[in-house]
């Protein structure tokens, strides 16, 4: 999962910058409000790919005393300032070169370069949107696509999924301000083409930072995987009951879990260690990504 998550982000990272350099020549060339604004798009979703390789880097980095737990929520740390940037770089700014373009309207010279950039840069975020989509897709079975991404651990896989749907958006935007200002010769048709890359990127940003600050803050497993657990548990001959189960993500595929069981009247000691060590053998065996599994009796209240 981790492998396809980044054969995605590094096509992603290739294709924006090489497209950002071809939207600034145009941009310079013609004068286009919509192209700096998708030139800025461009080098703040190679920047963000480059935070998203450095928080899977960072999340692989073995448990330490210091971090006794590991490093996996690195990347949802990265993936929440990725969200972040999105919205206070690649929007703000996009949002502001509209304004001022309609404050200070000028007509778009030479708009065949715009065309040209712009059809290329649709094929390459295209391919890049299409490798993410399919990445996402094979991650995701048979899952519905919206649930998936709230259910996602590996953030790296739905933000660099919605960055390039935001940039092919995004580019039929710009094609459409440039094509109607050179058509009307209307000027304010791109300052408001970048407003609206601007209003798009802040709605992308929003669900990127929900779902990322989701994970940071901590989610449980999965009901219907919880479910199985308690029954795994209570089949043990020791067990009568689970008390309590506590779970939380530690990365994209690591999860605690704490279960406090309710003992049969009688069981010693012994039997008790070897009941503990087949729950924990059986929980990691159907479910490998529970790295760490305490458990505790308790006294019936």
């Amino acid at each position: 999962c981790m492998a396809s998550s980044k054969v995605a982000i590094y096509s992603a990272l290739f294709a924006n910058l090489l497209i950002a350099v071809t939207k600034f020549v145009a941009a310079a060339v013609t004068g286009s409000s919509a192209m700096i604004s998708e030139g800025i798009h461009s080098v703040v979703d190679s920047l963000n790919e480059v935070l998203l390789l450095l928080g899977l880097k960072k999340s692989k980095k073995k448990a330490d005393e210091s971090r006794p737990f590991g490093y996996g929520k690195e990347l949802y740390f990265w993936s929440f300032i990725v969200s972040i940037l999105i919205f206070g770089v690649g929007g703000g700014i996009s949002f502001y070169e509209g304004i001022t373009h309609l404050q200070h309207p000028e007509l778009i010279r030479n708009p065949s370069w715009n065309y040209i950039v712009l059809g290329a840069a649709i094929v390459f975020d295209g391919i890049s949107f299409i490798i993410a989509l399919k990445t996402f897709n094979k991650h995701r079975g048979d899952t519905p696509f919206w649930k998936a991404v709230r259910k996602s651990r590996d953030p790296s896989s739905f933000v660099v999924l919605f960055e390039d749907a935001a940039d092919v958006l995004g580019l039929v935007i710009a094609f459409g301000g440039v094509y109607l200002g050179h058509r009307f010769n209307n000027p304010y048709f791109d300052g408001i083409a970048s407003i609206l890359i601007g209003l798009l990127l802040t709605a992308v940003s929003a669900v990127l930072t929900r779902e990322s600050r989701s994970l940071l803050m901590g989610e449980t497993a999965t009901p219907s995987v919880l479910e199985k657990v308690v029954q795994m548990a209570e089949s043990n001959p020791v067990v009568e009951k689970v008390h309590q189960h506590l779970s939380t993500v530690l990365g994209p595929e690591e999860l605690l879990l704490i279960l406090r069981l309710q003992l049969h009247d009688g069981v010693s000691s012994a039997d008790v260690a070897k009941g503990f060590k087949n729950i924990k053998e059986a929980i990691r065996l159907q479910y490998p990504n529970f790295r760490q599994i305490f458990i505790e009796p308790v006294e019936e209240k």
